[in-house]
């Protein structure tokens, strides 16, 4: 544990003096990855810029429970959360009967909630209006009669606690064909016939867009989900005025005001910032500012921000992975737990591994890089030890003969003799960190994956491409890098 500790203090100093950060921010605002939360994400910080012009805004940083870890954390100082969502799933098993339980809740979690910001976005069940027609579907009751229908929820949704299992237990539906999707994608599947019936937010500008048909909730069984900020204690002393310009959006958004703000950005392309900008400035009369990145600066700081996973996480696991190796070579019994180690690491979801990394280092960077450095383990101490073990007895001897000490013996025939399988371990881990290290963007480690969220998001095939494109690049770049470094540093007689 020490060793990996010192790995990661030279990966710190290494990545300080590669990739200068910027300096931290005085507020930070967060924000879940759908689009009404990045817009009232959007609205809390360019009313904190108006007073503390370094604000700064994680935007679409997974879901609840990464936005919650977060905000105990003190990763982020405030997001935009729905008074169900408390309830039902944050502050879920706690007996709360009215508003005043669940304040003081919070507030022993040093966490306050602001008042309700205007408008109700509930969950909803829907489904095309010509096939609700067809079948005779009002209400969520009638669906009871149709079992063979097709459901796609949102993935969240499906393991709520005032999601589909406790639907289906309230209203007793037999359905088991349930598929689990992405929100901004189940769109999509209604509209091409894939998938009958799907979650809604009540606010969601698809509905109207697509005329959809909302069913009636006759058991009354979604609560209410009044739209507020939840805070951190602490920015109340140190950012007084940021937060009081924030908290100037308590009872200001009217529902109809949050459906028109989400149909101009993601039925007419509006971009986030500009949709808050615009409503800031005809209620408050406040002209605030916000960068309007163009396709080039977006590619710059996407890459840099990539290129910072990639490069820290190679780094440690190169000097981590290769001593492994070679102790695993070395000693056969310490080689088979190593060994298996690494590959159980490797075998666990991507994703998963991210989530894991949140409670114990935060989001961001490096917790994006600790999860990169561990998946990137596995091919370079495999390579390492099978190059090492695939040495030829008679060589090893010949070294013997002549009187080599071991270390020497590593060096000078060893090590170069295993290089080109070490570096083909080293290239796969690369090549590999390329790809995984776009799913960082779910915890707000930015990369190329950003624009491809964001995309999905906003069902635009553009942004998708402006970071699937530079990643399959950049994958292309690593390799060739490799295959140049094979060419110059591995012994001439061994490529013979």
């Amino acid at each position: 544990m020490k060793n990996l500790l010192k790995i990661f203090i030279v990966a710190a100093i290494l990545s300080s003096l590669l990739f200068p950060q910027e300096k931290e921010t005085h507020i930070i605002v967060g924000s879940k990855k759908f689009t009404e939360s990045v817009i009232l994400g959007e609205m809390a910080v360019q009313l904190a810029r108006s007073v503390d012009p370094q604000a700064e805004h994680k935007r679409e940083i997974g879901g609840t429970r990464v936005l919650w870890s977060a905000l105990l954390r003190g990763d982020i100082d405030i997001y935009p959360e729905y008074t169900g969502t408390i309830r039902q799933e944050i502050l879920a098993g706690q007996k709360i009967s009215n508003d005043e339980e669940m304040k003081n809740i919070l507030n022993a979690e040093n966490i306050k909630i602001s008042r309700q910001l205007g408008f109700d976005d509930t969950y909803a069940i829907g489904m095309q209006k010509s096939l609700a027609d067809k079948l005779g579907i009002n209400k969520i009751s009638d669906l009871r009669k149709h079992q063979g229908l097709r459901f796609g929820f949102s993935n969240e949704f499906l393991d709520r606690k005032d999601g589909w299992p406790g639907l289906q237990q309230a209203y007793n539906l037999p359905q088991q064909n349930v598929t689990g999707l992405d929100h901004d994608l189940a769109y999509r599947g209604l509209q091409e016939g894939s998938i009958d019936l799907v979650d809604f937010y009540s606010t969601d500008a698809e509905i109207d867009y697509y005329h959809l048909k909302v069913l009636e909730d006759d058991l009354n069984y979604f609560p209410e989900y009044k739209a507020v900020f939840l805070y951190r204690k602490e920015i109340e002393k140190q950012n007084p005025e940021a937060l009081a310009q924030i908290l100037r959006l308590e009872g200001s958004i009217p529902e109809s005001t949050m459906i028109k703000m989400n149909s101009e950005v993601k039925i007419d392309g509006m971009p986030e910032a500009a949709a808050a900008a615009e409503f800031i400035g005809q209620h408050f009369g406040l002209q605030t500012t916000y960068e309007k990145e163009t396709f080039w600066i977006r590619l710059w700081k996407n890459t840099k921000d990539h290129l910072f996973l990639v490069v820290i996480s190679l780094f440690a696991a190169i000097i981590t992975a290769i001593p492994l190796g070679i102790l695993a070579f070395k000693k056969k019994k310490s080689g088979s737990i190593i060994l298996s180690i690494v590959g159980i690491i490797q075998t666990i979801p991507s994703l998963a591994l991210l989530v894991f990394m949140i409670p114990l280092i935060g989001i961001g960077a490096w917790p994006a890089i600790f999860a990169l450095f561990l998946y990137s383990l596995l091919p370079i101490v495999r390579n390492t030890y099978t190059g090492l073990d695939g040495i030829p007895g008679y060589i090893k001897e010949s070294a013997e003969v002549l009187g080599i000490s071991s270390a020497a013996k590593l060096r000078l025939v060893e090590l170069p003799m295993a290089s080109p399988s070490i570096l083909s371990g080293i290239k796969t881990s690369a090549v590999i960190n390329v790809g995984t290290a776009t799913l960082g963007a779910l915890i707000g480690a930015g990369g190329y994956g950003q624009p491809i969220l964001t995309g999905i998001r906003l069902d635009n095939i553009s942004l998708i491409l402006q970071g699937a494109v530079p990643a399959a690049v950049l994958a292309l770049l690593v390799q060739g890098f490799f295959d140049l470094v094979e060419k110059i540093f591995v012994p001439r007689g061994l490529k013979l």
